[in-house]
């Protein structure tokens, strides 16, 4: 990418996420959430829309020639593009409304199909994961000033080798197909989570393994995809064993599995 400099953008992405996530918390601290019922019937928040108002004008504004797309606006699931923006300004909304924590501000560059960069911040956690313009991948350590970075230590996946799987699940959309397909492989433990904070924790080394089985769209994993490459993992299609790659139609991707490279994936 030649017409941004990835540590501008890096920085832009992980100052916004925290503007983002100051809104979001706002909202979290109240008793009336906000909620309503989408076109398609999920549900959005207050806290949905102030993360992604935040979040969409400041990187049009900072970044005018690079494409954004974004869930909360459905004008712009329409584009046809390889390389740009992609935001979902709360993952994990029901995580969000059932104040269980394990929601995220998710911001990623996408290049030519595949994440480089992104920022996934859990601000419920005080968790902070994000890609480095060095290809690393980091959780950053502190208190969170917009301006200024906290401490950032390096993280990179781990190698399972031949003992049991540690494998993190949807904790909103686990089904009997993801269990039967867990099933397949020897498990140590099998933790449940939200959001995209699934591809940090195979990211830290602290799981090997997030197979989904149900539908999500590019906006849900890209920023995870990112931190989680940079950090020696893969995401893949789990039909073809092919890189999950960005940009599809309408943003919609097909099941996958996320994990760590030494994890020996099952042939069906």
């Amino acid at each position: 990418m030649s017409t941004v400099d990835k540590k501008i953008l890096i920085s832009a992405m992980r100052r916004l996420s925290i503007e983002a996530g100051v809104a979001i918390m706002e909202v979290y601290e109240r008793a009336d959430l906000g909620v309503r019922a989408k076109a398609d019937a999920s549900p959005v928040t207050e806290a949905d829309e102030a993360a992604d108002a935040i979040i969409a004008s400041g990187l049009r504004s900072a970044f005018p020639d690079l494409p954004i797309v974004t869930e909360e606006q459905a004008d712009t699931h329409n584009l046809d593009v390889s390389t740009f923006l992609i935001v979902d300004p709360l993952d994990g909304t029901k995580e969000f409304i059932n104040r269980r924590g394990d929601f995220t501000v998710n911001i990623a560059l996408v290049e030519d199909g595949v994440p480089t960069l992104g920022v996934v911040y859990a601000p419920a956690k005080a968790r902070m994961f994000l890609t480095g313009a060095d290809g690393l991948a980091y959780e950053e350590l502190g208190s969170f000033d917009p301006e200024v970075s906290g401490d950032l230590k390096q993280i990179s996946v781990t190698d399972p080798q031949d003992r049991p799987l540690r494998i993190v699940a949807s904790k909103s959309h686990r089904d009997q197909a993801t269990d039967d397909y867990i099933a397949k492989y020897a498990v140590e433990d099998l933790v449940a989570a939200g959001s995209s904070l699934k591809f940090c924790l195979v990211a830290t080394g602290e799981a090997d393994f997030y197979p989904r089985l149900g539908p999500t769209m590019e906006w849900d994993t890209a920023a995870g995809h990112a931190v989680l490459s940079a950090a020696g993992g893969v995401v893949l299609d789990k039909d073809t064993h092919l890189p999950l790659r960005y940009g599809k139609a309408a943003f919609r991707n097909p099941f996958f599995l996320a994990a760590a490279p030494g994890v020996q994936l099952v042939t069906e």
